[in-house]
């Protein structure tokens, strides 16, 4: 059964420094520990290399952000339901895999501040390294029943499917802002829209709540990349995670970008820009002229707009849900992802 609202409950800091319920926040790190203790404990082998490929990304920590969806939705059941937890390690651990693959793809040599590892060790390493990921993952998901696993197996699918859509891109006759917000929902949503529904349906929320929360995911998934990719433009510094501009120095069309070569701007810088965006801007003088000329774009406002539309559906969605502490928590979010953006 949910928890129930009571009298003015004492807040501190919880999730993303979100003002939270005291009691839901001592909740949040004793079943994040237990989430980190399982997470270690899943990555171990008889393989030495295996091993320390495995754990190299677990240890470099992060956000945690999808595990943190998990136990939040928990708390409208039972949130110490024995799948809980493992769900949570299930997402991260699937999480983690990607990146590894990604890592390849991308060529990257840095994964959170630290060598990545098909740059410590090799493409292979690092591929392989990402299925064992999957491969322990459906370990741990085999024990929470075969909805749980039609249900990973499903946004799993959508996750490659979004990875090979950006990979090749729009069609000749298809809409290339439709393609990218379909990109979007498959390779980012996807695993985000799983965590909350996870938790909401392991911890026996009712099915009514369970479809609400991942609706509300599958919104939130979105704002969060769209709250990247604006982040990526306008960050002075490197608080994106990643060099400012790193989209357009690897020919990467974002959501600003598509509002500029669909037309928005009639001025000649804006000409210009829509002329930049076809170009090759791998050098730092083109790269750094388009990435300017993009920052006092109109249609970084219009990004912004889009993103806080995501946002408030998002929360018009959660606050059908009971008056909770948890609610209040997953609505903080939809005011985190528009907030970091300015």
């Amino acid at each position: 059964m949910a928890e129930k609202s009571g009298g003015p409950a004492r807040q501190e800091s919880g999730p993303f420094g979100l003002p939270v319920d005291s009691a839901l926040a001592a909740d949040a790190r004793e079943r994040l520990a237990a989430v980190e203790e399982l997470l270690l404990e899943s990555v171990r082998g008889e393989d030495p290399l295996l091993t320390q490929a495995s754990k190299h990304l677990v240890e470099a920590g992060g956000k945690r952000f999808r595990p943190m969806l998990v136990l939040l939705a928990s708390h409208f059941g039972d949130p110490a339901a024995p799948g809980v937890v493992p769900a949570a390690v299930v997402v991260e651990l699937t999480h983690l895999g990607t990146l590894y693959h990604d890592d390849v793809m991308d060529e990257a040599t840095v994964r959170r501040g630290q060598a990545s590892a098909n740059s410590r060790w090799t493409n292979t390493v690092a591929i392989l390294t990402g299925d064992y990921l999957f491969a322990r993952a459906s370990d741990l998901l085999a024990d929470l029943g075969p909805e749980a696993v039609r249900i990973q197996a499903r946004a799993f699918a959508r996750l490659v499917r979004g990875q090979i859509q950006e990979t090749v891109g729009p069609a000749e006759d298809a809409d290339p802002l439709k393609h990218y917000l379909q990109v979007v929902a498959d390779k980012t949503a996807s695993l985000i829209v799983v965590s909350g529904q996870f938790g909401a349906l392991l911890s026996g929320a009712p099915a009514r709540v369970v479809d609400t929360i991942t609706s509300a995911c599958e919104k939130i998934g979105i704002a969060f990349q769209l709250s990247d990719d604006i982040l990526d433009i306008e960050s002075e510094t490197e608080e994106s995670g990643k060099t400012p501009g790193t989209d357009l120095r690897e020919g990467i069309r974002t959501l600003p970008m598509h509002h500029v070569l669909a037309g928005v701007g009639s001025g000649p810088d804006d000409a210009r820009l829509r002329e930049l965006l076809v170009q090759d801007l791998s050098g730092d003088e083109l790269h750094a002229e388009a990435l300017a000329l993009l920052r006092a774009h109109p249609a970084m406002d219009l990004a912004r707009a889009d993103l806080r539309q995501y946002a408030e559906d998002a929360r018009a969605e959660l606050l059908t849900l009971p008056a909770i502490p948890a609610r209040d928590a997953f609505t903080g979010l939809c005011d985190y992802v528009v907030s970091r953006t300015g």
